[in-house]
């Protein structure tokens, strides 16, 4: 999709030429997660401030970053990107970098240093949440209910076709430990050439059987159209789907890949000292908190998690929903950015490959 968020990011050039120091143009992702941004943080932040907040999605916000700034011509202030794209694009010389002393203390007087998670504070980078990558299934369209990451690989017991990111990364780590690996040594595995085909060998035993996605809209669409059985997803849409729109889908925990999702502004952002400000504010114990209401993605800071309470619906519980509620970790994959900042390039020109023949 690198073409189609490419155009978005020229598409977006005439506004620029249009904004006002009072506006501040944030990008996302789409969908309900995009919606539950809106709700939680740029009404409040627009009520509060008066700085009206431009909203604009991509499939993955990282591309027009690199393309905007690379091409001297930005007319992002803040996007929403995972945490090695994050990395990569703060390495790279792309991003500013964010002072975290600005960052407000939890009600309680801890600093924000001491409440955020571990590793959601990055030099050039905020996180807002803690999302995965999961399995989920129609229940209508199985007629036994998969219970573990070894039955999207089971064709033969679970017949049907599979959806799956169109991308190496969660896709390789998911293979391997459909393959026996424990979660703890993935990525010692994934490091190394045998590792790497074993992936796809793995990959291979249901490659004639998949159906590719890109967007984060798309799984519960094929899993709701019964296109696939089962998906690897975004936790947040599959929960949207079924509680905000009572479609018969739910999730398999295990094998559940951890990430982050973090506020970046990209160099040269034409509105830096208001795009600084709505991280701040949106990236409070409060505002982080009022997000889950929306999504089930959990909290970046350990302040926000007693002030979760009930989706939107005022009934369901969100707690039980998130990727981190203890039940949910049992075999739990923490994704390492470190290797993805590394592999990335490497390992997708394999994937590629692969997909080609």
């Amino acid at each position: 999709m690198k073409t189609k968020t490419v155009l978005l990011a020229t598409a977006l050039t005439s506004a620029a030429f249009a904004a006002q120091a009072n506006e501040v143009t944030v990008m996302s992702w789409g969908g309900a997660y995009t919606k539950s941004q809106v709700e939680a943080y740029h009404k409040p932040f627009t009520a509060e401030t008066g700085i009206k907040i431009n909203s604009v999605d991509a499939d993955n916000p990282a591309t027009p970053i690199k393309a905007q700034v690379e091409a001297g011509n930005v007319t992002i202030d803040v996007a929403d990107v995972e945490f090695s794209d994050a990395v990569r694009l703060c390495d790279e010389g792309l991003l500013e970098e964010i002072d975290l002393s600005m960052l407000p203390a939890a009600p309680d007087g801890t600093s924000a240093e001491d409440d955020f998670i571990e590793g959601a504070l990055q030099d050039c980078a905020v996180a807002n949440i803690v999302w995965s990558t999961v399995m989920a299934y129609n229940t209508e369209n199985n007629a036994t209910a998969p219970d573990s990451i070894d039955d999207f690989f089971n064709t033969a017991d679970f017949p049907g076709k599979r959806g799956l990111r169109k991308s190496a990364k969660a896709t390789l780590e998911m293979a391997l430990m459909a393959d026996g690996v424990p979660a703890g040594e993935v990525y010692d595995i994934l490091d190394t050439d045998e590792g790497v085909d074993r992936a796809f060998a793995k990959l291979d035993s249901i490659k004639d059987d998949i159906v590719w996605w890109e967007a984060g809209a798309q799984p519960p669409q094929l899993l709701a159209d019964g296109e696939v059985v089962m998906s690897t997803a975004y936790n947040g849409r599959i929960f949207n789907a079924a509680v905000g729109e009572g479609q018969p889908l739910d999730i398999v925990w295990d094998g559940q890949i951890l990430d982050f999702d973090l506020f970046v502004v990209p160099k040269g952002a034409p509105n830096k000292d208001a795009a600084m400000q709505f991280i701040a504010f949106s990236t409070d114990t409060q505002r982080l908190a009022d997000q889950a209401s929306w999504i089930s993605y959990g909290p970046a800071r350990k302040s926000s998690g007693a002030l979760v309470g009930k989706y939107s619906d005022g009934k369901t519980e969100m707690g039980p929903h998130m990727p981190t509620a203890a039940a949910n970790l049992e075999n739990a994959l923490v994704n390492n950015f470190e290797f993805w900042v590394d592999k990335d390039a490497e390992l997708n020109e394999r994937f590629n490959a692969w997909l080609a023949n």
